[in-house]
């Protein structure tokens, strides 16, 4: 399924065309709410881990300081090529070194002694040990604290709060990754045609909904010592059937969304409709959300009810909510 070119005068890509206004101030309560015209958008070393380690049973896990003994034990499972930790199923060379079986399905023979890596040698006593050990997690260098359970720790880390945050911009070919930090920094400079509105209750204008094939209009709002991104994605479920998705994110961690909540409406012709939630943070995204109808959906009928001239208005409220 194409996205509609960057180089054609509608379909730019959220950060590469459109110039920014100016800076908008944040609406009074008897004003009426800002609102920005945006355009379509078209698409777009792990670090060693911390030694630290607990002698604990299956399914158990902590945080805090740990012994030398622990620190000690633990390093006898780095891999020697990535430093990361060699976890079961644990393989050695006919030497006895480890190697972990990401690093070993690229090498041909064993970065320590350069000997034969075949036949396969399953080495079960440090799978035992292993077993009763606590790894720590890999970003641990960035601020996580928890130890795991080897079985634990693949899934903690791919939903770590403190693992690299990717661009949130949706359809684009960005790469960047980075700190939660950096994020508006890397949207400012490098997703300049983003408009930024201030204020809690502003309008997002996507203009030329009408595009044909998947579309993505993106803008930010800033409240609440916050910032806000919110996406309407368009996409083609199947030929001549499209769909409409709206949803807001913060740039922020999980902890910090739950803090606030808002709101998505479409006003006219007498009609109304609208859609409540917490906003999710930009480490979750807006795919998950999209494909578990978790934002607000409507078809290219529906969005035709609210339209005018082929631009649709969606009133955006941002709330906090009460502890």
């Amino acid at each position: 399924m194409s996205r509609p070119s960057s180089t054609g005068p509608s379909a730019n890509k959220p950060c590469s065309k459109q110039p920014p206004p100016q800076p908008q101030h944040a609406q009074s309560p008897t004003a009426p709410p800002a609102a920005a015209t945006i355009s379509a958008a078209g698409p777009g070393s792990s670090a060693v881990p911390a030694a630290a380690a607990v002698i604990s049973g299956p399914g158990g896990g902590g945080a805090g300081p740990v012994s030398p003994q622990h620190h000690e034990l633990t390093s006898l499972f780095e891999c020697p090529v990535c430093f990361d930790y060699v976890l079961p199923p644990i393989l050695q060379c006919q030497a006895g070194h480890l190697v972990c079986n990401q690093c070993r399905q690229k090498l041909s023979c064993c970065p320590t002694c350069r000997g034969a890596l075949t036949p396969s040698i399953r080495n079960l006593a440090m799978e035992k040990v292993a077993s009763a050990v606590l790894f720590p997690c890999k970003y641990a260098t960035t601020g996580c604290s928890l130890t795991l359970h080897h079985t634990e720790k693949p899934e903690h880390e791919d939903i770590c709060e403190y693992r690299p945050y990717s661009c949130p911009c949706p359809g684009a070919s960005c790469k960047w990754q980075g700190s939660l930090e950096a994020v508006m920094s890397h949207l400012m400079h490098a997703h300049k045609s983003i408009t930024t509105l201030q204020g809690e209750d502003i309008v997002f204008l996507a203009t030329d909904i009408n595009l044909p094939g998947a579309v993505d209009w993106v803008m930010m709002q800033s409240c609440f010592g916050h910032h806000f991104m919110l996406v309407l994605e368009k996409q083609e479920k199947y030929e001549g059937h499209q769909q409409f998705f709206a949803i807001v994110l913060l740039i922020g961690t999980r902890k910090q969304a739950e803090n606030f909540a808002y709101r998505l409406e479409l006003n006219g012709n007498r009609r109304r409709l609208t859609w409540e939630a917490t906003p999710r943070s930009i480490h979750d995204g807006v795919s998950s959300a999209i494909m578990n109808s978790d934002c607000l959906v409507f078809d290219t009928a529906i969005a035709h009810l609210f339209a005018d001239n082929g631009n649709l208005g969606i009133n955006v409220t941002i709330s906090t909510c009460c502890p």
